[in-house]
């Protein structure tokens, strides 16, 4: 899967010389969190987020009335206080490295750039809707979690159990977060709710004892 797949490619902009009143109307009426920062129609020189403004008025609403604030707000240009260093993304590139990039240098989204021009925007919840999709946890199937010694044909042991048993599999997720070397978490979500639950679970507790963790 790539960027392209998931990103959005209707992405509401503003431009370094727009005030900082219609950055807040267009956050607010569209529902969103980061507004590109474009000159010339199409290039990336900035990005303005929702933080961003918050971050800027409390210190303006602190000495001023309501009616000098909206005065500011409407005479302060985007490009006074937009985060000028922009990290990037590409429609070829892996989701994954996306979110990778965006959990590394713990930012809310990355404007998809092709050949100098904004194509489109990748954002936090996009990467949530990844996770959801590639899970299967909206298809309500059973989930197998359990702990096992990261050799060849491990995680493969794991399937064999979860198919001989009547399932059909959704998802198989691993990870090495949170444990001791020469393990890893393999986590198997099937789909719906056929197969043979009971004698699944006897199985992984008969071969993994205490590190199974049914459901």
């Amino acid at each position: 899967m790539f960027v392209s797949d998931w990103m959005t490619h209707e992405v509401i902009t503003v431009t370094p010389d727009d005030n900082i009143s219609l950055a807040i109307k267009l956050l607010k009426e569209k529902n969103i969190k980061h507004l590109p920062v474009v000159k010339d129609g199409t290039k990336v020189v900035g990005i303005l987020s929702d933080r961003d403004i918050k971050d800027y008025t409390p210190s303006k609403a602190t000495t001023l009335d309501i009616h000098e604030l909206h005065y500011v707000l409407f005479n302060t240009k985007v490009k006074e206080i937009m985060v000028k260093k922009v990290y990037t993304t590409t429609p070829q590139t892996p989701i994954e490295e996306a979110a990778m990039l965006m959990f590394d240098k713990n930012i809310g989204c990355l404007p998809v750039v092709e050949k100098d021009t904004l194509v489109g925007i990748i954002s936090d919840r996009d990467i949530f809707r990844v996770l959801v999709d590639i899970t299967g946890v909206r298809n309500k199937g059973n989930r197998f979690y359990v702990k096992i010694r990261d050799k060849l044909g491990a995680t493969k042991e794991v399937i064999d159990i979860v198919r001989d048993h009547g399932f059909t599999i959704d998802s198989v997720l691993t990870t090495y977060e949170g444990v001791e070397k020469g393990y890893k978490k393999v986590v198997v979500r099937t789909k719906g709710k056929e197969g043979n639950l009971k004698g699944a679970v006897k199985a992984f507790e008969l071969k993994y004892g205490n590190f199974f963790f049914p459901y």
